[in-house]
């Protein structure tokens, strides 16, 4: 198993950047790794949920693959281990969300606790949140259920084609899903100054390290079932490439 220190030296020999007393951002490691920022989440996220590209953001379209490829007395059970899909280290380091990305974002980190912030963020000193210890979920075309939904999807191509190309062919998938274990959230100011953040705290503990006036340190840990934050996407009619 791979250090995090092994982990930040990889991702700097590929982007050619030194992490200099900095853990890598979100921006990097997204790039590097070609995953995006789920818009929204929840623990019922699934591989294989159909997304739309509006040319800047994901929509997700509420369906997912399987709907369209089992029928109904198949769909529970193939969901059910979709759920279920095993998550393994991610090998992706540490990194961090950066005060400009938040701020990009305005303001709100979906699936990350629902981590949301108000007042005059821009005015803060320093502002980051860091995620830890990413796992990661996938559809692979060796293990069930991807095996079945890989050939499931084939056939549908071939007798539904219309369907198909309706549905499937040009949205985009989730291949592979990611999870944080916890984040931590540290936030500087000047006291005069009115910011405030506040987070889903269902399934989450939390640990204070700092809570004054001018600074916020918070770990969030899940101690549930956790959200996806973030996603590898393939167009429906590259899905089943591996």
């Amino acid at each position: 198993m791979a250090t995090n220190l092994e982990l930040t030296n990889l991702l700097s020999l590929e982007l050619g950047t030194q992490f200099i007393n900095r853990r890598p951002t979100a921006r990097e490691v997204f790039k590097y790794l070609d995953i995006d920022l789920l818009p929204h989440s929840g623990i019922d996220t699934l591989l294989g949920e159909i997304y739309e590209w509006n040319g800047r953001n994901w929509r997700t379209t509420g369906k997912n693959l399987i709907g369209y490829i089992f029928n109904s007395s198949e769909v529970q059970e193939v969901k059910n281990q979709l759920l279920l899909t095993p998550r393994v280290e991610a090998l992706i380091p540490d990194f961090e969300f950066t005060k400009e990305h938040i701020l990009e974002l305005g303001a709100k980190i979906p699936a990350l606790f629902d981590i949301s912030f108000s007042g005059k963020m821009e005015k803060a000193k320093s502002l980051t949140i860091k995620v830890n210890k990413v796992a990661r979920a996938r559809i692979t075309n060796i293990d069930s259920p991807g095996i079945e939904i890989l050939q499931a999807l084939s056939s549908f191509a071939q007798s539904k084609s219309k369907s198909y190309r309706k549905n499937v062919k040009f949205n985009y998938l989730t291949r592979s899903l990611f999870y944080a274990e916890s984040v931590e959230v540290e936030l500087e100011k000047e006291s005069d100054v009115d910011i405030d953040l506040s987070f889903d705290l269902e399934g989450v503990e939390v640990e204070i390290k700092a809570n004054s006036d001018t600074k916020k340190h918070y770990v969030l840990k899940y101690t549930g079932q956790s959200c996806p934050f973030a996603a590898n996407f393939a167009k429906g009619k590259e899905f089943s490439d591996q």
